[in-house]
């Protein structure tokens, strides 16, 4: 039975939410003098708090596809956006400052709040069409917000590969959207399980898949589609360097894992496609950080390395259970880790060389402590985040029968030590080289909440498992 528009609309009100309060946000900086510009940022505070809050409560609800099976309501995209949003507030918070003498502060905002509204949106797609549109809104403005310092060299640069990327990859995924369109007549998830061809080798379901999980390797910074990810985490304002590594990604995860298993399994066998760009991406990740004399390219590096240990919960689908617990849970610990960490290059107003870094321990111990937080997190040391979602996740991988890939992670997993203890011994261990102004105080609150969230996460990490457990990525 067909539901009512206006039943659908409850299905999105944390979506209407957050494209209500951009736009309202965007009228505000119009006609607000520019001492005001800042309060924009409470705006964009208020409307994320009401947005997860409406979230927060939708988890009770039943799973199901709205309408007409474009768009999931279900644990997977309540979830998602609950992550997004979180990462967003923290974003929000680092920006304040950044951003207090840009006569463009304001609008700022507006185009943060669009690209989370992009990023949920993909989470939630399940019809190829929302995909695009999802991956359109998401894009465009992480280009703006990429080259928001219209005067930085490095930004321009930064945003200019972000784009061409983009570009490239979503040009493709169309082809590959209307190839798939083609050979099953409809466009939704269930519609493309139902509709593909499921025996033999067919040359257009390679191809347009192959161009969708493509433009899925740009958003989520996966091999072959990476390059943009650490000139990104170099260029770009810091607490942007914040929202792009790690947001979008969400996005970018949860559409890849519902498309693959819409995929006939039969007409093509995406698993060791998905096993081998992890390998590829986990190992060329950890490789290219070794060699990183910049903290912001280091943690670039670090975040390719990262999704490549997210994809395992991908390759686990449908052989493991702990497949979608230990791929929500990683996104949940990356976002707030890796938000934690450029919250420290934001607060040290972006200074990235090495040796600024030297020393930290002595005059600012509290930064010091949150860039050892997020890294030990990344490397996956107890009792933090990211130590049990390796663990989930190696644990999902063997279950699917990919050991070999749990050894290669693992391995991965040693060789990161070197270049995370680049960083830190010196920030411990090193002679102070100059001073350290910091940024201020919002900066400072949003870096020790998410360092403080990734501890707290990781000793509760047993609940928010149970919660994932009961989650569905194609409910019926």
């Amino acid at each position: 039975m067909e539901t009512s528009l206006a039943s659908m609309s409850l299905d999105v009100i944390p979506e209407i939410i957050l494209a209500a309060g951009g736009i309202v946000i965007l009228l505000y900086a119009l006609f607000a003098p520019r001492r005001a510009q800042p309060g924009a940022a409470i705006l964009a505070l208020v409307t994320v708090a009401a947005a997860a809050a409406v979230s927060a409560a939708m988890l009770r609800g039943t799973e199901q596809l709205t309408f007409t099976g474009t768009y999931a309501r279900d644990g997977a995209a309540v979830w998602s956006k609950l992550i997004v949003l979180a990462g967003t507030a923290v974003v929000i918070g680092l920006s304040v400052p950044w951003f207090r003498g840009d006569p463009r502060h304001g609008e700022y905002y507006t185009l943060l709040l669009f690209s989370a509204l992009g990023a949920i949106l993909l989470a939630g797609a399940t019809d190829l069409k929302e995909f695009l549109m999802a991956m359109m809104l998401s894009s465009a403005t992480g280009f703006i917000l990429v080259a928001y310092h219209r005067r930085s060299s490095p930004a321009a640069e930064a945003a200019i590969k972000y784009y061409l990327l983009g570009a490239l990859t979503s040009a493709g995924a169309l082809i590959g959207v209307a190839y798939l369109f083609g050979l099953a007549g409809s466009t939704t998830l269930t519609g493309l399980s139902a509709g593909l061809p499921s025996s033999g080798t067919n040359l257009a379901l390679i191809a347009g898949a192959a161009l969708v999980v493509l433009a899925l390797t740009y958003k989520t910074a996966a091999v072959p589609a990476h390059a943009w990810m650490p000139d990104v985490a170099q260029g770009a304002p810091a607490p942007v360097a914040a929202f792009v590594t790690s947001i979008p990604k969400v996005g970018g995860f949860l559409f890849l894992a519902r498309f693959v298993l819409a995929l006939p399994d039969g007409g093509i066998e995406w698993r060791p496609l998905i096993a081998i760009l992890a390998a590829a991406t986990m190992t060329l990740g950890n490789l290219a950080a070794l060699w990183q004399d910049d903290v912001r390219r280091l943690l670039g590096w670090s975040a390719v390395s990262q999704t490549g240990y997210g994809l395992m919960a991908i390759v686990a689908l449908e052989r493991s259970d702990l497949a979608v617990p230990s791929l929500l849970f990683f996104l949940l610990a990356y976002v707030l880790g890796n938000a934690a960490a450029f919250g420290v290059v934001s607060e040290l107003r972006g200074r990235s060389e090495l040796a600024a870094y030297s020393g930290l321990a002595r005059t600012r111990p509290w930064l010091a402590g949150a860039l050892s937080i997020a890294l030990l997190s990344f490397l996956g040391v107890p009792p933090l985040a990211g130590f049990f979602a390796k663990l989930v996740l190696f644990a999902a991988a063997i279950e699917a029968g990919y050991t070999w890939l749990t050894v290669l992670a693992a391995v991965n997993t040693i060789v990161s030590i070197a270049y995370y203890a680049r960083v830190l011994a010196p920030a411990y261990f090193g002679d102070l080289a100059s001073p350290v102004p910091v940024l201020g105080r919002w900066a400072a609150a949003a870096t020790l909440a998410s360092a403080a969230a990734v501890i707290v996460i990781g000793i509760g990490s047993e609940p928010f498992l149970r919660a994932f457990a009961d989650v569905s990525l194609l409910p019926g």
